[in-house]
């Protein structure tokens, strides 16, 4: 069956009708998810197979206070594992690192825990290599 990529933006919301098992950590809320695709500057990659969600790409814009260049977050990426190692994320990662530089992004960024082997290999694979990063985590 084949895949089809696209953007996913304000009024969208039906494309989530049908999710894949494994493609987000936790239920998708319609309210929830309509407040994301209409926030600017947060923006949805998907993949569908026959009307289903089989992977998202989510990535917000990081827009900083002095002269740096936009930077574009990839806050998560996932696929469902029927779906994995058939170059769907790659797919998606272009769609996005492409929306990323009509919007005057230099560069964009994700992180991923070191165990994570599909997801570095994922990366590693596009020409990157991890940089030494500490993340502290606070409770609000």
């Amino acid at each position: 069956m084949s895949i089809e990529i696209r953007r996913a933006g304000p009024g969208d919301e039906g494309l989530f009708e049908r999710i894949a098992d494994d493609v987000f950590d936790y239920a998708v809320d319609r309210g929830v998810l309509a407040t994301y695709l209409a926030t600017p500057g947060h923006h949805f990659v998907v993949a569908l197979s026959g009307g289903e969600v089989v992977g998202q790409v989510a990535a917000v814009l990081h827009r900083h206070a002095d002269l740096r260049p936009v930077e574009l977050y990839i806050d998560e990426v996932a696929v469902a594992p029927a779906f994995r190692r058939q170059g769907v994320a790659q797919r998606m990662l272009d769609e996005m690192f492409a929306l990323g530089r009509s919007l005057g992004c230099a560069e964009a960024w994700v992180g991923t825990e070191a165990d994570n082997l599909a997801a570095t290999g994922l990366y590693e694979s596009r020409k990157s290599s991890p940089e030494p990063f500490v993340m502290y985590v606070f409770t609000l």
